[in-house]
């Protein structure tokens, strides 16, 4: 086995960069989960929009196992009226028109709010991470701050030794820079321990919010209204079958007060 390579480092480096830049990181995420909800505005409720999802969930339950309890006639009398209502668009929030024009959802200030939230969100995650990497950059850079205890293949130099042009440097030595990035991704469990389990503080749960933001979810109102016209079609297909039909009979044979069915007899019977 190699020796590994050895330099000693000043304890200045611990005390005045290795410690202050993991600090200023926790102190930094507490904050910004404490701006974060300040700056978060109460959800607002789209009682239309609620009215579209209700009864796209109504139908879908109708038509499911979990209906069988109710009698063919009860099941009957929802199916006619709920398909008549999709048939009518009595449900759609925006009602379309043959000859309407593609409604722009960035035009609804029911679909800004979320966008909004979110956009706050990213600034107050992009500003304080933009000034703390120019911080290091221009006081620490260059610096070797630790020393990781195992060993590690070429493959992570790149990750852990940015900033630094020495090639023939053993991986294990972490710069300024990379330090940074470890603690960004890797505070989680303190900011769990300081704010629960319900902290705007990581890091990485921004970067997922950011990735979430460039494909937002926005159906058009005729995306919509082709939803109603599947739902009526799979809702009119829709066969029922009560799970209480013939109970008092099932129960007398199950006790021994009628004589037990004829499987056979019962199957020419409905041929």
């Amino acid at each position: 086995m190699a020796d590994r390579q050895e330099i000693y480092l000043d304890p200045a480096i611990r005390n005045w960069v290795l410690f202050p830049i993991m600090l200023v990181m926790v102190l930094v995420g507490v904050l910004r989960h404490h701006a974060t909800q300040l700056l978060q505005s109460t959800p607002k409720g789209n009682l239309k929009q609620l009215r579209e999802t209700a009864s796209l969930m109504r139908a879908r339950t109708l038509r499911s196992p979990n209906a069988a309890d109710l009698p063919l006639s009860a099941f009957k009398a929802r199916k006619a009226f709920l398909a008549k209502a999709f048939d009518d668009g009595e449900y759609l929030k925006v009602k379309i028109t043959p000859d309407a024009a593609p409604v722009n959802p960035m035009a609804d200030p029911d679909a800004m709010g979320p966008m909004k939230d979110m956009m706050t969100k990213n600034l107050a995650m992009i500003v304080p991470q933009t000034l703390i990497m120019s911080w290091i950059t221009f006081f620490f850079s260059g610096f070797i701050l630790i020393r990781l205890p195992f060993p590690l293949t070429l493959r992570f130099k790149a990750m852990l030794q940015r900033d630094i042009q020495t090639s023939d440097m053993d991986v294990t030595w972490v710069s300024s820079l990379s330090w940074y990035f470890l603690n960004l991704f890797g505070l989680r469990s303190i900011y769990t321990l300081i704010l629960g389990d319900a902290t705007s503080a990581d890091g990485m749960q921004d970067m997922q919010q950011m990735q979430a933001m460039g494909t937002p979810q926005m159906q058009q109102p005729a995306e919509v209204a082709k939803a109603f016209t599947s739902e009526k079609e799979f809702l009119e297909l829709a066969e029922h079958n009560w799970s209480l039909e013939f109970t008092e009979e099932r129960l007398l044979r199950k006790y021994g007060k009628l004589a037990p069915l004829d499987v056979s007899a019962a199957a020419k019977k409905q041929a």
